[in-house]
């Protein structure tokens, strides 16, 4: 390419007669797109920091700039050859190739990579010329330290596997014992790494917390445990062991570790046999009974047996089986499915009780016969497991609990109103037993001295006021003897209570209609074998020429001159009326004294009195 671009012509013409002409011509030149971009360098290596800072520039501008000889502009465009890397790199822009750091880099996951960077003299399109050149820039990881150490073993918890989480170390020592050896710890003994695996700074152990007394030291350069003196207390101790970088003190790690204190264990668990046979049929869900070989009804059970205890039976055995997964332990001993097992064979496996203070152990050899499943099974032959049991019974409960309520719901329907009849009987304000004449009860002591009155031609029973001469004590053993009411006394058929109660409203209209006073007449005969018993009634309910009656007058005085010659006279009229007309209200001797009363509302003679 020429650096003029402009050319100016002059193009001149002449004759013969010696006449001339000129003309100018501007030639202008384009650019013909025949070169191609070129870089500086073709291939770079970086080494690249694993900590080196987000935004950070990998490679310089001026290092993967290209140039076109055709003084074109110059697209780039960065890409990864290693999968999965592209994301931590990219350039400045599309016109600059400036490589940065995009994300964090994190040796775990690589180290090393190779960038393609395009250097490009035109965008695509449509019939265009476009020429590319490329460099290839190669990135090596250099591992930093930028994690602690770790305690093994450990798990990890991200995908990234940069955090992994280790679990505490447990130990035992005996009670008043002193140990010369390093302390036997579970999962295993004391360790801690740099997980910066390339440099692998050197690590160191000291106890930082729960040593009381100084009991325990661990070693500096190896962690283990071991003990300065005995344990005299049968409290656990709660170590804190931390591991540290030598060369940064600020990259450490804590663990936690737990020294038990228990009993000196003098025997260790062992089994009485060395195999165990059992049997058990394919293609039962998991978790079923392994039984006994020759015996179908008796699950398999292994027990480990411990002199240190009275009867040999260790608490704290746990079992497991050890080589197998078709298989487990129960806590009891009990050997379980763990699978379906799908076809018949010959299980062999090795079965181990651990004592879970004293961490012995002792194994035995478990075989198991898998026989295939029949192809019909009777309910006799069916196994029920506990599971089965279970449910059988909640069915049962529910079911007689439905019997119940349906029962309690037909003894409701059929005797519902009796029961209630009965309770509000016998929680009603009116004596039990007794029927009052309400018009009577209005005029509680009556002039008996008023004779001229009519009487109503009705008979009714009620309860009237003994005479002043014993209403003191009377009261008094009313009061004391309401509960004990003899239920003689009180039972009347419900047909029977409301015709009585229907008549008494009759009567008590009757009474308040004709404003009549009732008198009453004290029959004078006298039970014997009752010596509480009275009987009163009126006189058209009495025949005159038969019965000795007398009229109760008014003041109590009299009464209690004639109430001698009345009670013994009482006692021949009270058989011959016992069964009549007249209603009894007999109650308890021990409770009070109460009267049979007969009340006659005609008119009468007061001359027959």
């Amino acid at each position: 390419m020429q650096k003029d671009t402009v050319l100016l012509v002059t193009l001149a013409c002449q004759n013969s007669a010696a006449e001339s002409y000129t003309v100018q011509i501007i030639v202008t030149i384009i650019n013909m797109n025949d070169n191609s971009p070129v870089f500086k360098e073709t291939s770079l290596t970086r080494v690249v920091p694993e900590d080196t800072k987000v935004n950070a520039t990998i490679v310089a501008r001026e290092d993967v700039s290209a140039t076109d000889a055709d003084l074109d502009i110059i697209y780039y465009k960065l890409s990864a050859a290693v999968q999965n890397t592209s994301d931590y790199f990219a350039i400045k822009g599309v016109n600059n190739p400036e490589i940065y750091l995009q994300k964090a880099l994190n040796y775990e996951k690589f180290n090393s990579t190779t960038l393609l960077l395009y250097a490009m003299d035109n965008t695509e399109g449509v019939n265009v010329t476009i020429h590319t050149a490329t460099a290839t820039i190669s990135i090596i990881i250099e591992q930093a330290d930028t994690r602690p150490p770790w305690f093994l073993p450990c798990t990890f918890i991200d995908t990234d596997r940069s955090i992994c989480i280790s679990s505490p170390y447990i130990g035992r020592v005996n009670m008043s014992e002193m140990s010369t050896e390093p302390l036997t710890l579970e999962p295993g003994p004391i360790y801690a790494i740099d997980p910066d695996y390339i440099l692998n700074e050197k690590i160191v152990y000291s106890i930082v917390g729960g040593n009381e007394d100084n009991i325990f030291s661990v070693d500096a350069d190896t962690g283990n445990l071991t003990m300065n003196k005995v344990a005299a207390s049968p409290n656990s101790y709660l170590l804190q062991v931390m591991a540290t970088q030598v060369n940064n003190k600020q990259k450490y790690s804590i663990a936690n570790v737990e020294i038990k204190v228990i009993n000196k264990s003098n025997h260790a668990p062992y089994f009485e046999s060395q195999i165990y046979s059992g049997t058990v049929v394919a293609g039962l869900d998991p978790r079923s009974f392994v039984f006994q070989a020759g015996d179908s009804s008796s699950p398999l059970m292994i027990a480990a047996l411990d002199d240190d205890f009275p009867d040999k039976v260790n608490p704290n055995i746990e079992y497991r089986i050890k080589n197998n997964t078709n298989f487990m332990a129960t806590k009891d001993g009990l050997i379980l499915t763990n699978v379906v097992l799908q076809s018949p064979g010959t299980a062999i496996m090795e079965a181990v009780a651990k004592d879970t203070v004293s961490l012995q152990e002792a194994s035995t050899v478990v075989t198991v016969e898998i026989t295939a499943a029949k192809a019909e099974v009777s309910s006799s032959d069916k196994i029920y497991t506990a599971q089965d049991m279970g449910i059988l019974g909640g069915i049962l409960a529910a079911l007689l609990l439905i019997a119940l309520v349906f029962l309690g719901l037909m003894l409701y329907k059929h005797y519902g109103q009796t029961v209630k009849f009965l309770i509000n009987k016998k929680f009603s304000k009116e004596f039990p037993g007794s029927y009052d004449n309400q018009v009577y009860k209005q005029d509680e002591h009556p002039d008996l001295s008023e004779e001229e009155h009519e009487r109503p031609e009705c008979v009714t029973v009620t309860k009237i006021q003994e005479p002043s001469l014993f209403s003191t004590f009377s009261n008094e053993r009313e009061i004391d003897g309401l509960p004990k009411t003899s239920p003689a006394s009180t039972i009347i058929s419900d047909q029977k209570v409301e015709e009585e109660e229907e008549e008494e409203e009759e009567k008590v209209e009757e009474d308040t209609k004709h404003e009549k006073e009732v008198k009453s007449i004290l029959k004078t005969d006298r039970n014997e074998g009752d010596p509480g018993y009275k009987a009163v009634w009126f006189k058209t309910d009495v025949d005159p020429s038969g019965e000795n009656v007398q009229v109760i007058n008014d003041s109590a005085a009299d009464y209690d001159d004639d109430s001698d010659q009345d009670l013994q006279e009482n006692e021949k009229e009270e058989e011959d009326y016992k069964h009549g007309p007249g209603m009894s209200l007999a109650s308890d001797s021990s409770s009070f004294q109460a009267a049979e009363v007969a009340i006659n509302m005609s008119p009468r003679d007061d001359s027959n009195a």
